[in-house]
């Protein structure tokens, strides 16, 4: 029997997809979000789906329009020497806020400030039982807030966090080599 390699292409449609290569379409994906390929409810929908994905073809089809993530070798961007700031992190340079912070605590002010209003508009005669809503989120995002902040999420570089970061590509690029 004479090889077709459209069955090939067929067959991998079908085969099932590890953790592994869910956790690989992750990480492309907040690349696109990071280039601003995305927007992040785009983001969040399509991991969703990455990560309910239980084949190859579904996982091609949560990428299939997006450009695929050229090798650092062949890419047209120029690497930031450790110790320089990129220029997406110099845009939230002193007294600007990274957009991560935005999109987080944008949607708790704005249920915060809902829930108040439908307080004062139905008299304010009870409790104010928007505090119910408004202190458990806000307690949970400041924790989220400090952790990231921590972690390196506001537009921070450090050596060892870009190893990191270029050691996970390499895993990645070898285990595509195998696929």
């Amino acid at each position: 029997m004479a090889w077709d390699p459209t069955s090939v292409a067929d067959e991998r449609e079908h085969l099932r997809a590890a953790d592994a290569d869910r956790a690989f379409v992750a990480e492309q994906l907040r690349g696109a979000l990071d280039e601003g390929r995305l927007n992040l409810g785009e983001y969040d929908e399509r991991l969703q789906q990455a990560y309910a994905a239980r084949t190859y073809g579904e996982l091609d089809r949560v990428m299939a329009d997006l450009p695929p993530v050229a090798p650092a070798q062949q890419s047209r961007l120029a690497p930031v020497p450790p110790g320089q700031v990129p220029a997406q992190a110099a845009a939230h340079g002193p007294g600007r806020v990274p957009g991560w912070l935005v999109a987080t605590w944008g949607s708790w002010f704005t249920t915060s400030l809902i829930c108040t209003v439908i307080w004062l508009a139905t008299g304010t005669g009870g409790s104010f039982w928007p505090i119910w809503v408004i202190g458990p989120w806000g307690a949970v995002l400041l924790g989220r807030t400090v952790m990231g902040l921590a972690g390196g999420a506001g537009g921070q570089t450090g050596p060892a966090r870009e190893q990191r970061r270029a050691e996970r590509e390499r895993r990645n690029q070898r285990r595509l080599g195998r696929d």
